[in-house]
C-alpha cells in the first residue's frame, strides 16, 4: 500500500525538508547581508534579530509584552468564536431571520474594521480591551459565516430520517446540526487564530501602553529593523503555537471522521 504524507514514516521526512527550506532561507538572508547585496539598516540582519530576541527572553523584558498581546489574542478568539457560533446556529435554523438580518450582516461584514479601532479606543480605553473589541469584530465573522453554511449544508434526506426515528430539536442540535457544522468550524478557526493576532497587534500599534504590537511600533520610531523583525517572528511563533493548539482540539473533537490515509485506498 502506498504511504500518505500522514503516515508515520513520512513525518521525519516531512520536518526535515521544512527545516531545510528554513535554514536555506536564513542562509540566503544572511548572505546577502553579509555580502552588502542587501542593506541590513532595510532588511535586518540574522545574527542581530537573534542577538534581540535572546536579549529579551535573557533580561525578560518582553514577557509583560508579550503576555498582553497573548491574553488580547486569546479573549478576542475565545469570545468572538462563540458569538459567531451561537449566531451562525441561530440564524441558520430560522430563516426568516436570516432573510431579514442577510443585508444588515453583509453590510457589517463589508466595513473596514480597522475603521472601529479609534471608537473601541474611546470607549474601552488603552487597556486590553479595546483590542479584544477589534479582534472579535475581525473573528466573528470567519466563524459566523462558516457555522452557518455548514448547518445549511445538512442534507434534508439526513433531517427527515432522523425526525423519522424520533429525534427532538435537541437531539437533532446534537446528532445532526452539530456535528455538520462542526468541520466547517474547525476549518474556520485555523483562519481566525492569524486573525485574532492581527486585531491584537493592530490595536496595539493604534493606541496602547503595552504588547508585541506596541513594542514593534516603539523600534519602527527609531528605525530598529531589527527589533521589527524580531517582534513579528515571535508573533508569527505563537500564532502558530496556537494553530496546533486548535488542531489538536480538532483531532480530538473530530476524531469520528474518517482520516485521509483511511479514505484512500492503495496498491499492495
Amino acid at each position: 500500500m502506498h504511504a500518505t504524507l500522514l503516515d508515520p514514516r513520512n513525518r521525519l521526512v516531512v520536518l526535515v525538508t521544512r527545516l531545510l527550506l528554513l535554514g536555506g532561507f536564513v542562509f540566503v538572508w544572511w548572505l546577502l547581508t553579509s555580502r552588502g547585496w542587501i542593506s541590513p539598516f532595510f532588511f535586518g540582519d540574522p545574527a542581530g534579530v537573534a542577538r534581540k530576541l535572546i536579549s529579551w527572553f535573557v533580561t525578560g523584558s518582553i514577557y509583560a509584552h508579550l503576555y498582553t498581546t497573548l491574553i488580547e489574542t486569546i479573549l478576542a478568539f475565545l469570545i468572538g468564536t462563540v458569538l459567531g457560533l451561537a449566531c451562525g446556529l441561530w440564524l441558520a435554523l430560522s430563516p426568516f431571520l436570516a432573510i431579514v438580518t442577510d443585508p444588515f450582516i453583509k453590510a457589517l461584514n463589508s466595513m473596514p474594521r480597522l475603521i472601529f479601532a479609534p471608537i473601541f479606543a474611546l470607549w474601552f480605553g488603552l487597556g486590553i480591551w479595546s483590542k479584544v473589541a477589534l479582534g472579535v469584530t475581525l473573528v466573528f465573522f470567519v466563524v459566523f459565516f462558516n457555522v452557518f453554511q455548514g448547518v445549511r449544508e445538512v442534507s434534508p434526506a439526513v433531517l427527515a430520517n432522523t425526525r423519522m426515528l424520533g429525534a427532538n430539536s435537541r437531539q437533532l442540535m446534537r446528532h445532526v446540526y452539530l456535528p455538520s457544522a462542526m468541520s466547517w468550524v474547525f476549518s474556520s478557526l485555523h483562519n481566525a487564530v492569524g486573525i485574532a493576532f492581527v486585531g491584537s497587534v493592530v490595536g496595539e500599534y493604534l493606541g496602547s501602553e503595552k504588547g508585541v504590537g506596541y513594542l514593534i511600533l516603539l523600534a519602527e520610531g527609531v528605525f530598529d529593523i531589527d527589533s521589527v523583525i524580531a517582534g513579528i517572528l515571535l508573533l508569527t511563533v505563537f500564532a502558530l503555537v496556537l494553530d496546533t493548539t486548535v488542531s489538536l482540539f480538532e483531532a480530538h473533537f473530530m476524531r469520528w471522521q474518517p482520516s485521509a490515509g483511511q479514505t484512500v485506498s492503495g496498491h499492495a
